[in-house]
């Protein structure tokens, strides 16, 4: 193997060069990404970096220096717009073509956008990239009154910031709890009343229908019922879709994602896809899975460097997340998902607990509010192959960390 090129400058690309000259690959390395900055982190964006608690310095991954230090090409602002496969090369806007024995997809994913009238006016924002957030900082700290569409992970985080930072905020969510495609009942409940708690309008069975303007920029939110929200600030968190274009037009296997298998190849086996972008089956899952986390993006990263060096193994790294929220750490490990079985472990009225996920009597998945070591202790359980069944879990005095 002498050429490996990357497409994607996110954690997951950069995982894949870092771990290949960790393991002392000799070949070359390219790295081609859009943005303009080098890798960077992610889930500082929405919180640490738009509340002024983290620096734009303290997001990169690694210092500029990293990259030559290490024999790695990286090409910023650099925009890939086909795949020849048949040459194994990658194209580029400017007509040029970058050759590679193996090629890595790790193009991440892009934001759902609101697809209603005045979507497009001043103040209305999503974070995803470094300049997502660069400009939305500002806009929070001026704001008077906000209103988040979309009551998932990214929107209530970006909900609790501008609340902290004094804002009025509202939060309209389509469906009739919040973060209802990937936690259980007792989860949204225990969310929708902390931020209702801090002051925040948590709205359930919100539809948009129009934003509202004045001169270009936004002045509120027309809601189904015809009412409208005032707001100075829009900020619309309604979901990532796969940036898997590339691999279409370069007609491989895609399915709400690029496909691949066990060993993270795609259809064609000289190309890999990794992390956001990547639908992949899993020991854990029922069919193909796609997940947006940095735990997978890094364990994948290295997986897949592995199988360049020539150590192929099944990917099979057990998943987990976090996400903070004011003074709730919420983490996950497993899969939450076609859960059919809950236990609820601690006080969720002091905002301690776990929720076990069942489905067919195996655990699944585990969320802990506050609880740092149900969560290690899960992440053991799960490592090491072993289950506790929902009785034993509703048994008097159960620990989970007695189980490992």
């Amino acid at each position: 193997m002498t050429a490996v090129v990357i497409v994607g400058a996110g954690q997951a690309g950069f995982q894949v060069a870092a771990s290949l000259r960790g393991k002392k690959f000799g070949g070359e390395i390219v790295i081609l990404g859009e943005e303009p900055v080098l890798p960077y982190q992610r889930p500082p964006l929405s919180k640490g970096y738009v509340k002024g608690e983290t620096k734009q310095s303290a997001l990169l991954l690694r210092p500029a220096e990293f990259y030559p230090a290490n024999a790695i090409d990286v090409r910023l602002g650099c925009r890939v717009v086909a795949l020849d496969r048949a040459g194994h090369s990658v194209v580029l806007a400017d007509g040029k073509t970058v050759a590679y024995d193996a090629l890595v997809l790790a193009t991440g994913g892009r934001v759902r956008t609101l697809p209603v009238p005045g979507a497009d006016l001043a103040g209305v924002a999503y974070v995803r990239t470094l300049a997502d957030a660069v400009a939305l900082k500002p806009q929070v700290e001026a704001a008077a009154n906000v209103v988040v569409v979309g009551g998932g992970f990214i929107g209530l985080e970006c909900a609790a910031v501008a609340r902290m930072l004094g804002c009025e905020v509202v939060v309209l969510e389509a469906m009739d709890r919040l973060m209802a495609r990937v936690v259980s009942p007792v989860l949204s409940d225990y969310y929708r009343d902390l931020h209702r708690g801090r002051g925040v309008d948590v709205q359930l069975s919100a539809s948009v229908t129009e934003i509202v303007g004045d001169g270009g920029r936004v002045t509120g939110v027309r809601c189904g019922g015809g009412s409208v929200v005032p707001a100075d600030l829009v900020i619309v968190g309604i979901g990532i879709i796969a940036s898997d274009e590339l691999a279409k037009s370069a007609a491989l296997d895609c399915d709400r994602g690029v496909v691949v298998d066990a060993l993270l190849r795609t259809s064609d086996p000289n190309i890999y896809a990794i992390g956001d972008c990547a639908a992949f089956p899993h020991p854990m899952a029922d069919g193909l899975v796609r997940l947006e986390s940095v735990q997978n993006a890094i364990d994948q990263g290295k997986a897949v460097a592995d199988a360049i060096l020539g150590d192929a193994k099944p990917y099979a790294a057990v998943p987990w997340f976090w996400s903070d929220q004011y003074e709730a750490k919420l983490q996950i490990v497993g899969l939450t998902q076609r859960y059919d079985d809950t236990v609820t472990l601690g006080d969720v009225a002091a905002g301690r607990f776990s929720v076990l996920y069942f489905r067919g009597g195996v655990l699944t998945g585990i969320d802990s509010v506050n609880m740092p070591s149900d969560h290690v202790a899960g992440r053991k359980l799960f490592g090491a192959g072993k289950t506790v069944t929902p009785d034993a879990a509703r048994t008097p005095g159960f620990s989970l960390r007695a189980q490992v």
